[in-house]
């Protein structure tokens, strides 16, 4: 058995043991899920900002083509082609709140990735975890696909493909494929496939449920199988693009749009795109013939094709849009699906929320009114009216609410004013409302970023393992 198989091998017994009141196998999704040459065929690499702290350990792992910024640590982990953020890291001396008590942080956060299998994942923000403020862990655990962790420690869980886990600690969890939750903790539960789940303490809940007729035409998942469906088909698709830029490892300097905007050398540029100030396009972004107004970002795994965004856009992890005019101070949410055409084009008014894992694959031209609230499945009018409201009706609500396959219940004022809160935060942290010389983020900090690779043994036992490798200041 080489290296490579016994990582695997340990890797699954770890997480099944975490997983074991579900009977909840991980070893027909682990084995044979990624072509075992690619694993020593692609590099790793790490990034370098004066911004950031250079901490890196990695050792007993398998990295290939993934991306690592910030304080992190790698540990008998087989992680294929993720992005490792952590521009986003609390540092020594932060003053966080918890509750009403003050914690003083007594070391930078890391994190700390151990025993998982991570396949083309993206792990940002900070941990929220109250009890482990200066670690964000995942450990045990095995996540698929195109999902998202987020803020999220992770400890013997499983994620199907276009998973997403944001801002919520999990133990010992199932989330399906094209899940998405937002609840602060989880333990010992789990989440249906196409669930969308936000909830905060009593102020509110909001659960969506996609038909199970619906979503095996986006994601589909069966063990011992690859993930298929016309998500994973439209990424694939594109994946060429992707294969030509991580080929190079020379910096195409006059990528650099303006001087206050940042595209990363790892991000797609096709055709005809106009990049306006303050302006973060991240690694793995895909932008084709489409117009980014001032302070909008395309973040890892977007995909932007044939589009308008006016300005102030948040398009958050995974998201796509495809023949659409997004108004200013727009949100379009993790892994959300976008797609308007020549003949049926989307038009999305300012200060709109598209929820995470919405699909708006549109068989009419539709247009969403301003300071709307979107969500769940979209073919048309019909479609927008069920799964849609106004922000102002949305103020107003107080108690319950069922809408075709959404329920609500608690504070809408709450729910809104959440959204509200977290996406003028994004847009700061993203740099969005740099103005000379103040409020930088990362579209202005990322501008200058020097990356390193490393790389695998090429033959022998070790073969597409990487060597223990330290990387200080």
């Amino acid at each position: 058995m080489t290296k490579i198989e016994e990582l695997m091998e340990l890797i699954i017994s770890r997480a099944n043991i975490n997983l074991r009141e579900f009977s909840q196998d991980v070893g027909p999704y682990v084995r044979g899920m990624i072509p075992i040459e690619n694993l020593w065929k692609f590099y790793a690499f790490y990034g370098m900002t004066l911004h950031h702290p250079v901490s890196f350990s990695f050792q007993r792992s398998a990295l290939a083509g993934s991306y690592f910024l910030g304080n992190c640590d790698v540990d008998r982990s087989l992680i294929y082609k993720t992005d490792v953020r952590g521009d986003e890291l609390k540092q020594k001396g932060d003053e966080i709140m918890v509750g009403d008590i003050k914690v003083v942080l007594q070391k930078d956060e890391k994190i700390y990735i151990k025993d998982s299998f991570l396949i083309k994942n993206l792990v940002h923000n900070f941990s929220h975890d109250p009890e482990n403020l200066a670690e964000f862990a995942i450990r045990n655990t095995v996540s698929m696909h195109y999902a998202n962790i987020h803020g999220a420690s992770m400890r013997g869980c499983f994620l199907g493909p276009y998973a997403t886990v944001d801002l919520t600690s999990c133990h010992d969890c199932v989330v399906g494929e094209y899940a998405y939750v937002q609840v602060g903790e989880l333990r010992h539960e789990r989440v249906d496939a196409g669930e969308v789940w936000i909830k905060s303490g009593d102020d509110f809940d909001f659960v969506y449920q996609f038909p199970t007729e619906v979503l095996p035409k986006y994601i589909s998942f069966e063990k011992g199988q690859q993930p298929g469906g016309l998500l994973i088909d439209f990424v694939e698709d594109r994946q060429e693009d992707f294969e030509e830029i991580f080929g190079r490892y020379s910096c195409d300097a006059d990528r650099q749009a303006n001087e206050t905007a940042a595209v990363s050398r790892y991000a797609v540029i096709k055709g005809d795109v106009e990049i306006m100030e303050n302006v973060l396009i991240a690694q793995r972004a895909y932008i084709q013939d489409s117009k980014l107004g001032k302070g909008a970002n395309a973040q890892e795994n977007c995909y932007i094709i044939d589009s308008h965004l006016k300005g102030n856009n948040v398009t958050a992890h995974g998201g796509k849009i495809i023949h659409a005019t997004m108004g200013e101070d727009g949100f379009v949410g993790f892994n959300a699906f976008l797609r308007g055409s020549e003949e049926c084009p989307l038009t999305v008014g300012s200060n709109c929320v598209i929820m995470p894992h919405t699909i708006m694959d549109l068989e009419e031209p539709l247009t969403v009114p301003p300071a709307h609230f979107v969500w769940g499945y979209i073919r048309n009018q019909k479609d927008f009216e069920e799964n849609s409201m106004s922000m102002e009706d949305f103020i107003n609500l107080e108690g319950e609410l069922n809408r075709g396959n959404m329920h609500f219940h608690g504070s809408g004022k709450a729910f809104v004013s959440a959204f509200a809160h977290r996406i003028e935060h994004i847009l700061e942290a993203n740099g969005a409302f740099f103005e000379s010389g103040e409020q930088s983020g990362h579209a202005q900090m990322g501008r200058n970023q020097s990356y390193n690779t490393i790389e695998p043994y090429p033959e022998g036992e070790m073969r597409g393992m990487f060597p223990t490798i330290r990387i200080t200041p």
